[in-house]
């Protein structure tokens, strides 16, 4: 149970040394989704946001299965239709099953039915951790959304290749504010086939089984690789949600509710957002509401994202809340880029497509990559400090900016 000198004592810490004090204290945790660090660090948070002033729980949430399986299963099916394909008698056999495993795997990474997933993936346990922050009456909320769980590294995630290239062709990088379509070639395998298929092009049919073959190896091999610490993707985010509970202890506002949410089984290609989603979000007023998503912010430069799609592009849901991000960023004197889209998926997918106002924080290296991205090098000593604290601040302006009264600061607070 935490004593109000506890509270006194977290609210007196400087923000750096908060933020310090969580990454480095979860880094350690294998928090891989489902597990029992996940668990452990679910917890952890939980006691953690309680003793900065933001009462919390951890409450249960299911997810079913981990990409790399599902996608690595069909993927090897995408290789069996393009080996069908390229002879006489398999060709409409090929065609027709290269496009039923296209479809399933745009399925998949676009948050979709979820078809195969749910055939073939029983449900396991994961935990969200949500604390209540603010004005709990108000009619406006304001959900400010981490994730704790970390991903598995595997070859496809050297960054070595990509930067070259950048480096030798930086005014055309620079051009391009999407970053690559990764999940493309993934397709391709699958749609090679139904094309050498159809055609009778056996070469096209062919193509398509050996890269669906090496896509079946690369999720083979994100499957049996370890867990990487995840100090920036995303426990930096986590960070600043306890740095942000700190905040609104020591000066509250009111009129607005404020949920700090951490979600587990993110690195799923999302799994515990959705239980938070249908046990709270989709009971609140969405005119009223708002979920600004703070992913993977430790690198050099804060970044806006106006949306994602593994498949297909999808700007986030009413760009007036990003404009307001914007312009608190601009107002604070917090650097942020704008314009970046994402080819990669994040839990801000599932609210924005209930048609809640959602944006996404991001930091971005030289390269617009996520630093160290589900690499065994992401530990808090490669974290860009400056850019995780501006991300703090940055949420607690758009926190105070969405609040339609701030209430006075209590005798002897600071901001």
């Amino acid at each position: 149970m935490t004593t109000n000198s506890e509270l006194t004592a977290t609210a007196a810490r400087t923000p750096e040394a908060t933020l310090r004090e969580v990454i480095g204290a979860l880094a350690p945790i294998e928090r891989s989704a489902g597990s029992a660090g996940e668990r452990e660090a679910a917890h952890w948070i939980a006691e953690r946001l309680t003793m900065a002033g933001a009462p919390a729980r951890v409450e249960e949430a299911r997810f079913r299965g981990d990409f790399a399986g599902v996608i690595g299963a069909l993927a090897a099916a995408g290789a069996a239709a393009g080996i069908a394909a390229a002879t006489k008698r398999g060709r409409r056999l090929g065609a027709v099953a290269g496009a039923a495993v296209a479809g399933l795997i745009a399925d998949d990474i676009s948050n979709g039915a979820r078809a195969f997933r749910r055939r073939v993936r029983r449900e396991r346990w994961s935990g969200d951790v949500v604390a209540e922050a603010g004005d709990e009456d108000a009619e406006r909320t304001v959900v400010v959304l981490a994730h704790h769980d970390a991903a598995q590294t595997g070859f496809i995630f050297d960054p070595r290749f990509q930067e070259r290239l950048i480096d030798h062709f930086p005014g055309i990088v620079e051009r391009v504010d999407t970053s690559l379509p990764l999940w493309w070639p993934v397709l391709a395998g699958p749609l090679l086939a139904t094309a050498g298929g159809i055609s009778g092009r056996r070469g096209l049919a062919r193509a398509g089984a050996v890269i669906s073959a090496g896509a079946a190896a690369t999720m083979a091999d994100i499957q049996r690789s370890p867990t990487v610490p995840g100090a920036n993707d995303n426990l930096t985010a986590v960070a600043v949600l306890v740095a942000l509970a700190e905040a609104l202890a020591a000066r509250p506002v009111s009129g607005l509710r404020v949920q700090l949410v951490s979600a587990g089984a993110e690195e799923v290609l999302q799994g515990g957002i959705y239980g938070y989603c249908e046990r709270h979000l989709a009971a609140m007023d969405r005119e009223r509401t708002f979920v600004l998503n703070v992913e993977t912010v430790g690198g050099p430069s804060l970044a806006l994202l106006e949306g994602e799609g593994c498949v297909v592009m999808e700007d986030y849901f009413d760009r007036p809340f990003r404009d307001l991000i914007g312009d608190v960023a601009r107002r604070e004197g917090i650097p942020l880029r704008r314009g970046m889209r994402a080819r990669t998926s994040t839990d801000s997918v599932v609210p924005s497509r209930m048609g809640v106002p959602t944006a996404t924080v991001v930091a971005i290296d030289r390269y617009k990559a996520l630093s160290n991205y589900h690499r065994m090098s992401d530990t808090p000593e490669n974290l860009c400090w400056p850019t995780v604290a501006c991300a703090a601040d940055l949420a607690e302006h758009v926190v105070r900016e969405l609040a339609p009264a701030a209430a006075p600061s209590p005798p002897g607070a600071t901001g």
